[in-house]
This record gives structure tokens, C-alpha cells and sequence, in this order.
């Protein structure tokens, strides 16, 4: 079963540590994806931003954001409407 957690940590020396606490078996394996707060994109951003480029630039008809509005805009309702009902708010 896979898990995901989200933590701040800081490189030192070679090393990163954790800033808050981990629910880890010591010496258990895990993937580590590092997102730095610069605000800069990272190369997997970069990627993923090429690939929906190129999948936009392939596609036989890209529909405007005033086609996209207006097929929107005849969907009954809200989506905030349908959130609070989601989760018994009334």
C-alpha cells in the first residue's frame, strides 16, 4: 500500500532532515520528490508543461476559452452548490 506524506526539510551537509516528525520504520526505503518554495519551476514541471504543449499543439481542435465558457455556463447548478450538499451542509 502506498503512502504519501508531505514535510518541510533541509539539506545539510549531504544529508536532509526532516523539520517536523516522520511516520517511518527506521530504515525503511522511501521515493523522495523535492519541490523547492523558490517559486522557480522545477524540471519536472518543465516536462509535464512540454508534454501538455505538445499533446494541445497535436490535437485536431483546441476550443477557445469563450467555447469553453459557454458549453460550461448551460451546466445546471454549482460547484460550490454541489460541495456543500456533498458534504451535509446546508
Amino acid at each position: 500500500m502506498s503512502m504519501m506524506q508531505e514535510l518541510e526539510a533541509v539539506y545539510e551537509n549531504g544529508v536532509l532532515r526532516p523539520l517536523g516528525p516522520v511516520a517511518l520504520a527506521e530504515s525503511q526505503t522511501v521515493r523522495i520528490i523535492i519541490a523547492t518554495p523558490s517559486g522557480g519551476r522545477s524540471q519536472l514541471d518543465g516536462r509535464i508543461i512540454e508534454r501538455a504543449r505538445a499533446e494541445v499543439a497535436g490535437a485536431p481542435n483546441t476550443p477557445t476559452i469563450e467555447e469553453v465558457r459557454n458549453l460550461l455556463a448551460v451546466i445546471p447548478g454549482s460547484l460550490a452548490d454541489d460541495v456543500t450538499a456533498e458534504r451535509g451542509e446546508y
